[in-house]
């Protein structure tokens, strides 16, 4: 996924500022996780694609540098948390691995989360916050994947069975346990699950593999061709903030 710095939608910096929490009867708030265990450009890119759902969000980004922790106070506060994609599993679990317990409650608990690639095998149980009625791996060593590197390319999935293609690196897909109460979004060529809805307790989980997020820059920055998915990043939100 990309690496590069986008311009931030919010219009905020990070560091340490006063941020206090929005009261009650403010607009509902959204976190989007901003740290070491993503890279820049992700979350910018997942806080204006909720930005742009007409749901009035207050989005704030949540991590070690910014204004808000990402702790359960602040998490008690959100209506939605979104874990944006990153680098590799392993090092992004370490560096939130002392957040997973939080998380978890908060969404048992009837917290909201969204999971984009990196997100999405965090959702996952090995290792990752055991969010999903089953586990995540990669895409590319399925058995007929139409991708087999970890390269940044193109993946075509069947959204809610109409034909998309999206930006993709080396996402997961996302095995569900036999009768899994899950809602299967997306596909991608060789059956396996490219995007699902699915509850967690009291909450709602929603994790894709690919990126409907991405925008114009990364694809052009990698030589690929444009498309833009933004409805589908949508349609997956509106899934897990449905009441």
């Amino acid at each position: 996924m990309t690496s590069s710095a986008v311009p931030d939608p919010l219009g905020r910096s990070s560091g340490p500022r006063s941020a206090p929490l929005p009261a009650a009867d403010q607009r509902p708030l959204a976190l989007v996780y901003r740290g070491p265990a993503a890279l820049p450009g992700c979350p910018e890119a997942v806080a204006a694609l909720l930005a742009a759902g007409g749901w009035g969000l207050d989005i704030r980004y949540t991590g070690p540098r910014e204004a808000l922790p990402l702790t359960a106070e602040s998490l008690a506060r959100a209506t939605v948390y979104a874990q944006p994609g990153g680098g590799s599993l392993s090092p992004a679990y370490w560096r939130l691995r002392r957040r997973r317990n939080a998380i978890r409650d908060y969404v048992r608990g009837g917290g909201r989360y969204l999971g984009f690639c990196l997100g999405g095998y965090l959702a996952g149980a090995t290792p990752g916050f055991d969010l999903l009625p089953g586990d995540t791996d990669q895409y590319i060593v399925t058995p007929g994947a139409t991708v087999d590197d970890e390269r940044d390319t193109l993946v075509d999935v069947a959204w809610r069975g109409e034909p998309r293609t999206l930006y993709f690196q080396d996402g997961p897909h996302f095995v569900l346990d036999e009768g899994a109460d899950a809602t299967v979004l997306a596909t991608y060529p060789n059956g396996s699950v490219a995007a699902l809805v699915t509850p967690f307790g009291a909450g709602r989980v929603g994790v894709v593999g690919p990126h409907p997020e991405a925008t114009d820059d990364w694809f052009t920055e990698v030589g690929l061709p444009v498309h833009r998915a933004h409805d589908l990043g949508l349609d997956l939100a509106a899934a897990v903030l449905a009441d």
